[in-house]
């Protein structure tokens, strides 16, 4: 199946899914492990399961001031030259008889930035399934107005998911309010995006202490815009609760933070348990002496160049990657 491109074929993936009581999970990748863990594990699930095809959404923030992903895939930091190797990237392992060619990817533009974006938002999208427009950091009616404006102009070109309410600050001090059913409907009727990102208490809206996702919004929210609502953030929800996101309402889920957060502590363990073959008696030594690591660290063991390289750091990361991937599959495929 490859690559997704058309709206018509994405907008008849999203009405299967929901007929299975699936949601489609969306994955942001900034570097090439982290795009073929999130492949890699569908097409584990697939397999496993002995479907012919499944969907899996591969994204990518561009220049969003949050985390502007694009410029983290390639050491130019260019965001244009990001976006282009990301691309290439997913249609090299899922196309052409590539090693992911009998999933369903969508490739996906988040958080595109109206005016920071300005000019992807203008350009070729053909290679692109899906797009969150969002305008959520202006005042309310500014966000319709151009999320309307932009869903007539692209509307026949890729599915659009737009952003309900305004962002006073997605990491500040100042408390976000919940999506209001009013609102969504409002914004749902007067926009016309195909999905609705909403508020509803996660870590995309909120402070750390405040987390919590309030499915008895969502599903108030369901109630008068139907099942189209795409939720950012699941660190703070419990499994139990991922588990029915779908009955709540949600069709799309959109994370990235807990891929990165808990494959990392992986990574930085086995270094340590292996330290000296990691970085050698010196700099280890060195440590020891300075009180970062015990003796314990420094056994008599060589550097080991199957220690030392790339490979062996980004293999960890993407086998925990790849795991956590499958999980969340788990979670919203039930099968």
């Amino acid at each position: 199946m490859s690559v997704i491109r058309t709206p018509q074929t994405v907008r008849e993936i999203y009405a299967e899914a929901a007929k299975k009581g699936w949601v489609i999970p969306c994955f942001c990748s900034e570097n090439l492990t982290t795009t073929e863990a999130i492949l890699s594990a569908a097409e584990d699930y697939r397999v496993r399961h002995g479907l012919q095809t499944l969907p899996i959404t591969v994204a990518m923030t561009c220049r969003y001031p949050h985390r502007s992903q694009a410029p983290n895939y390639t050491h130019t930091r260019r965001a244009d030259t990001g976006l282009k190797l990301f691309t290439e990237s997913v249609k090299v392992l899922a196309e052409n008889g590539g090693p992911f060619s009998n999933l369903q990817v969508l490739i996906h533009l988040d958080h595109i930035q109206p005016d920071l974006d300005a000019e992807l938002l203008s350009g070729d999208l053909s290679d692109y399934a899906s797009i969150m427009f969002d305008a959520s950091g202006f005042p309310f009616e500014e966000n319709i107005r151009k999320t309307s404006e932009f869903v007539k102009k692209r509307r026949n070109d890729i599915l659009i998911e737009g952003a309900c309410d305004e962002i006073v600050d997605a990491v500040g001090e100042e408390h976000n309010a919940l999506t209001t059913p009013e609102n969504a409907k409002r914004f749902k009727d007067e926009t016309g995006a195909d999905l609705v990102v909403c508020n509803l208490g996660t870590e995309h809206r909120a402070r750390g202490k405040e987390l919590k996702y309030y499915g008895d919004v969502c599903r108030q929210i369901r109630d008068v815009i139907g099942s189209c609502i795409v939720l950012h953030g699941t660190s703070s929800v419990s499994n139990d609760q991922l588990r029915t996101l779908a009955a709540d309402g949600i069709c799309k889920v959109n994370l990235w933070t807990a891929l990165e957060r808990d494959s990392t502590p992986v990574l930085f363990s086995e270094m340590v348990k292996n330290a000296r073959k990691v970085a050698g008696e010196k700099t280890v030594q060195g440590l020891v002496e300075d009180g970062y690591l015990t003796e314990r660290a420094n056994a008599g063991e060589p550097v080991d160049i199957a220690y030392f390289t790339t490979m062996y750091r980004q293999d960890i990361i993407f086998s925990e990657m790849r795991k956590a991937v499958g999980a969340y599959l788990d979670l919203w495929y039930g099968r």
